[in-house]
């Protein structure tokens, strides 16, 4: 049994209403798991942060050791100036990769990517079209 008009259009919309649901889901997916990861990478990031102030409280405490134990043996100095070395070191390697990890993603970058794309096969059809009647 053939469908009338009216059931054809019907069918048609609901199918298509069906589509876009999906679709939407599908993205809506994939942004909550974008979502999900960018709260781990700020997490590390924060992690970092703090170990590099940590770090770097550290080595202002140990140079301002150095300072007061200045006038004292020589062997002292050199240890403490090592120590203090270290720990502004570590503390400097610590932010530049807290500075690097911050750089590295943008928020729903994936996400947005795809719905460019989706934006770009809607698109599509109508230059064809445009372009046939020319």
């Amino acid at each position: 049994m053939a469908l009338g008009p009216t059931q054809s259009v019907f069918a048609a919309a609901k199918r298509l209403l069906k589509s876009l649901i999906a679709n939407s889901e599908t993205r809506l997916r994939l942004a909550v798991f974008e979502l999900e990861e960018e709260r781990s990478r700020i997490l590390v990031l924060l992690l970092l942060a703090g170990a590099s102030l940590l770090l770097l409280l550290l080595g202002i405490a140990t140079l301002t050791a150095l300072v007061v134990v200045l006038f004292w043996d020589t062997y002292r100095l050199t240890a403490i100036a090592i120590s203090a070395g270290v720990l502004i070191g570590a503390s400097l390697l610590l932010a530049w990769m807290a500075i690097r990890q911050s750089k590295r993603h943008s928020l729903l970058k994936e996400t947005l990517k795809q719905l460019a794309a989706d934006r770009a096969l809607l698109e599509e059809p109508s230059d064809e079209t445009i372009r046939r009647h020319r």
